[in-house]
């Protein structure tokens, strides 16, 4: 027979699980902890004996106290150890959300993120809350946002929509990015400024192409022709159930929530970023840098 007093005990050990699994997911996890999460692959077409490591971040969304710019030159400094031939950054250093104790200006954790050095330089793309945060771009349905501006004053190259050679004489690359997908955001609707034949059609060779894209749903209208898609946007799902990720932020639900995607000998790998959106909590979806080794 089962005891009132089993019951109360019961009861009490479920709550206290419950409250630790609270605090780790609400300050541990999204505060305390970094992965570095490393892939090796060959892309088909990529050229015999290039090698290429790149090292990419994604996510940021700087905001006090989460995420603000001391701790984003921290791990910037921690990516430099990593040995980068090129550092990426794939999004979103704004942040949208409301528990928040302050907001961390644009030109600050630019500053924090001018310290990235790599062989092959820094490139970014911007993300969906990059532009959602920039009112004026939003009202005068502007080309390009605050967080564009911040990055291009310390040096790193914003891409929007443009393609850029890369790498040495001997083994070139492109490097390809995309506009956002959701810049525009009016209601529920969102309009993207992304063209992705536009972007492509700048390649002029067949040198290998990395493509840089926030949201990874334009993964399904990605050519062969490009070895390499990375993506940020989904973090993982932010909370992961044991496998089960309640929310992401994708029409395609978990198809591209994370990892490594292959897809018709495609490639695709989703970050799970370093920051936070909506709320302040992560479980099983730690912050993460990605190491990618291509060859």
């Amino acid at each position: 027979m089962i005891t009132r007093r089993a019951l109360l005990k019961t009861a009490a050990t479920m709550a206290a699980g419950l409250v630790s699994l609270g605090a780790y997911a609400g300050g541990i996890e999204p505060l305390a902890r970094l992965s570095t999460t490393r892939y090796r692959i060959t892309p088909p077409g990529w050229p015999a004996g290039q090698r290429l490591r790149i090292v990419a971040l994604a996510d940021f969304h700087a905001c006090e106290p989460w995420m603000p710019a001391e701790r984003i030159a921290k791990i910037c400094d921690y990516a430099n150890t990593l040995g980068g031939d090129i550092i990426l950054l794939l999004g979103d250093y704004m942040s949208g959300m409301k528990l928040v104790t302050g907001v961390v200006p644009p030109e600050d954790w630019a500053r924090a993120l001018s310290g990235l050095k790599a062989t092959y330089g820094v490139h970014a793309i911007c993300g969906n809350h990059d532009w959602w945060q920039d009112p004026e771009a939003q009202r005068l349905r502007l080309k390009e946002t605050v967080a564009h501006r911040a990055l291009r004053a310390v040096g790193i190259h914003v891409h929007s929509n443009d393609a850029v050679k890369s790498g040495s004489a001997e083994q070139p690359f492109w490097i390809a990015g995309l506009e956002d997908q959701w810049a525009y955001l009016q209601g529920r609707r969102r309009t993207g400024l992304d063209d992705l034949g536009g972007t492509l059609a700048q390649v002029t060779d067949d040198a290998p192409v990395i493509l840089l894209a926030h949201e990874p749903d334009i993964f399904t209208s990605v050519p062969d022709r490009v070895a390499l898609t990375l993506s940020g946007h989904t973090h993982g799902g932010q909370v992961n159930l044991f496998g089960w990720r309640p929310a992401v932020p994708s029409r395609y639900g978990e198809r591209f929530a994370y990892g490594h995607v292959v897809e018709d000998n495609r490639n695709l790998i989703v970050s799970g970023g370093l920051g936070c959106s909506i709320a302040p909590v992560r479980f099983m979806s730690p912050p993460e840098v990605v190491v990618i080794e291509l060859g």
